[in-house]
């Protein structure tokens, strides 16, 4: 059965399903053969995403007969980030690989991940240069969406998509995961300053089934990328930022709120109501968002007080680099 799973395995293979009876057992055995060959103590955390089919009783036959299965499911389908938090929660490894379930993904490629992660990289990243999708639906918003996330989250990743990765499981493990985000955790990551790196890995034609995605999930990624921006940009400085965020309605506030007390002394006329509630109401969100600036610069100093994980976080990838060196 291969070299057998220790306390703490060198590698864990996070793999999610979602109705993919037909997979399932073809991709277990494509790892098996790409993994056992290289000698090293590894486990395989399937996570079942509330599947309708076989896919569940399947893996809990796999569980059953091999140890180094290991399986967590989902009363219902919660879609592949919680599915795949779920799996890097559960997972022992010292290195973490995630992919797709739909053979798609190609588990002879993860050797070569491991190469790269001995190198001293943190996060090595799969890039599909010879994708076997459609292009209307598939290639042409990933390409779209892959040249905004580089530009926005300043991480220039060819393939964002591509789910097959590798990780160093102390630093994925502090990564929070929620929505779409787990296309984004080489973003994410970067502000503890991880050593990224891509390569060219293969990438198959569907074989069964069909895909759950297509492009209803654009908006998602793109209120997820307002999001990471927001935190990549405002983490360490909050009262500045909101402070600044705080300036147009402070001014359109105090101009509305004079233009109505002026209006009143000059022309003899009673305070117009409308015009001076709103000036108030301007005034008041810009005061809430200046507040709010300042409890997030009293959090993020007392988390400074106290090292934050992403701190420590630093100082074991730095150390980590220096012993890979």
């Amino acid at each position: 059965m291969g070299t057998p799973v220790t306390d703490r395995p060198k590698l864990s293979i996070i793999v999610p399903f979602f109705n993919e009876e037909e997979s399932i057992r073809p991709l277990y055995a494509a790892i098996i053969a790409a993994i056992d060959p290289l000698n090293i103590s590894y486990e395989m955390v399937f996570v079942d995403d509330g599947s309708k089919d076989t896919t569940v009783d399947i893996a809990t036959g796999m569980a059953r007969l091999d140890p180094r299965v290991r399986l967590v499911k989902f009363r219902r389908n919660y879609g592949q980030t919680p599915a795949m938090a779920a799996g890097i929660e559960h997972a022992r490894g010292e290195i973490l690989v995630t992919m797709d379930g739909d053979l798609q993904n190609d588990p002879a490629d993860i050797g070569l991940f491991l190469e790269k992660m001995a190198e001293g990289y943190d996060i090595v990243v799969g890039w599909r240069h010879n994708r076997q999708d459609k292009l209307i639906s598939r290639k042409i918003p990933s390409r779209i969406a892959n040249r905004l996330i580089g530009k926005v989250t300043g991480v220039p990743i060819k393939d964002n998509g591509c789910s097959l990765k590798a990780y160093r499981g102390d630093l994925i493990k502090h990564i929070p995961l929620y929505s779409e985000m787990h296309r984004f955790i080489p973003a994410m990551a970067s502000i503890a300053g991880p050593k990224i790196a891509e390569i060219k890995v293969r990438h198959h034609a569907r074989q069964f089934g069909k895909s759950k995605y297509g492009l209803s999930r654009v908006y998602k990624v793109l209120l997820d990328l307002m999001v990471i921006k927001t935190v990549a940009s405002f983490t360490s400085r909050p009262l500045l930022w909101f402070s600044l965020l705080s300036l147009p309605m402070l001014a359109a506030g105090s101009l509305t709120l004079g233009y109505a007390f002026y209006s009143m002394l000059t022309e003899n006329a009673p305070l117009s109501l409308p015009v001076a509630g709103s000036g108030l109401i301007l005034l008041t969100s810009a005061l809430i968002l200046v507040s709010g600036g300042a409890f997030g610069e009293l959090i993020y100093r007392s988390g400074d007080m106290r090292e934050s994980d992403f701190s420590r976080l630093t100082q074991k990838i730095k150390r980590s680099q220096r012993a890979v060196e």
